[in-house]
């Protein structure tokens, strides 16, 4: 069987830093560049176009608001960005002061839900600017990304080995991961409920099943430190490998297959289906790229669902070219 064909997209300078990648309502996909602090937008057959921040911002998550909008984050600036189709930049400010926002997604109320990773909160905001903050159960818990599901928000704990559950009146939900020191990072909520994450210092990826099991399934490479997550339309888990300079797969039967980049050390983050159906990642070297999910071949089957790691994950390592 023969692997996706992969391209590669320069949009940036090496040292720009694309970090994460969305589609936004206008079909382009959209991507923050932590280093130069730009949110850059490219359709595939045209030249690259960006807009700058302040430079010293560290834009990071980017995803579609409910407004026509693009929503990010500014972890260095502890700022939440507001960016039009046509450029027209707008930015908040969260009570909490050097709150670190990092991840960010639209919620099913209309709201843009993220995390504040130094804050152990969970903030909300609405289109008109109005911002609420629920803190979290535990300290030094790091709240990283966050997903939309139903009628609530899942995010990860990197510090605290734990993915959390937050409702639209700010209850909170804990559920501990069996793998010891694993470092959840991505989060992504598939068509059947399902909430995939990846963790980054076991190599492993967890999948929670709409009943609350949790299954967590070693990648072929274990030092991969897998980064970020999203699934597509038939439910398959997609995620970088940030460490591995891979993008990999894994099915709801557990079958992960990964896939070498074509560029050694191109450091994908972020990953997000297309407009176009095929898979686009980040590359922290200055480009995109494009997987397209043809046939494709088994590299592992097999899962776990408490076997302790070793592997021990130092504070925020997924995060050291955005912090």
């Amino acid at each position: 069987m023969r692997p996706p064909a992969i391209e590669e997209y320069a949009v940036s300078g090496r040292d720009s830093g694309p970090y994460a990648i969305t589609v936004g309502p206008d079909g382009a996909l959209w991507f923050t560049m932590v280093h130069s602090g730009r949110i850059g937008r490219l359709v595939p057959g045209q030249e690259p176009t960006s807009h700058q921040l302040a430079p010293d911002s560290g834009p990071t998550v980017i995803c579609e608001g409910p407004d026509g909008a693009l929503w990010f984050t500014e972890y260095r600036a502890h700022r939440i960005g507001r960016i039009t189709t046509d450029g027209r930049v707008t930015e908040f400010t969260p009570p909490t002061a050097e709150c670190g926002p990092f991840g960010i997604a639209a919620g099913p109320d209309g709201a843009l839900w993220f995390t504040e990773t130094a804050a152990d909160r969970i903030g909300r905001l609405a289109v008109d600017g109005t911002v609420t903050e629920y803190p979290l159960p535990r300290t030094g818990m790091f709240p990283s990304a966050i997903a939309a599901a139903g009628d609530a928000m899942w995010f990860t704990m990197n510090q605290a080995n734990a993915i959390g559950r937050i409702d639209m009146n700010g209850r909170v939900t804990v559920h501990d991961l069996p793998t010891e020191a694993a470092a959840p990072v991505g989060i992504a909520v598939g068509p059947d409920g399902s909430v995939w994450f990846t963790e980054i210092a076991a190599g492993r990826i967890g999948r929670m099943a709409p009943g609350g099991r949790i299954t967590e399934y070693p990648l072929p490479d274990r030092s991969a430190r897998p980064h970020a997550v999203t699934t597509d339309a038939d439910g398959t888990a997609w995620f970088t490998e940030w460490g591995g300079n891979r993008v990999g797969s894994v099915t709801s039967d557990g079958t992960v297959t990964v896939h070498d980049l074509p560029t050694p050390a191109s450091e994908p983050h972020g990953i997000t289906v297309g407009p176009d159906g095929a898979l686009w990642t980040a590359l922290e070297t200055g480009a995109l790229a494009r997987v397209e999910p043809t046939t494709t071949s088994t590299t592992s089957t097999t899962s776990t669902t408490g076997t302790a790691s070793t592997t021990i994950g130092t504070k925020h390592t997924e995060q050291r070219n955005a912090s």
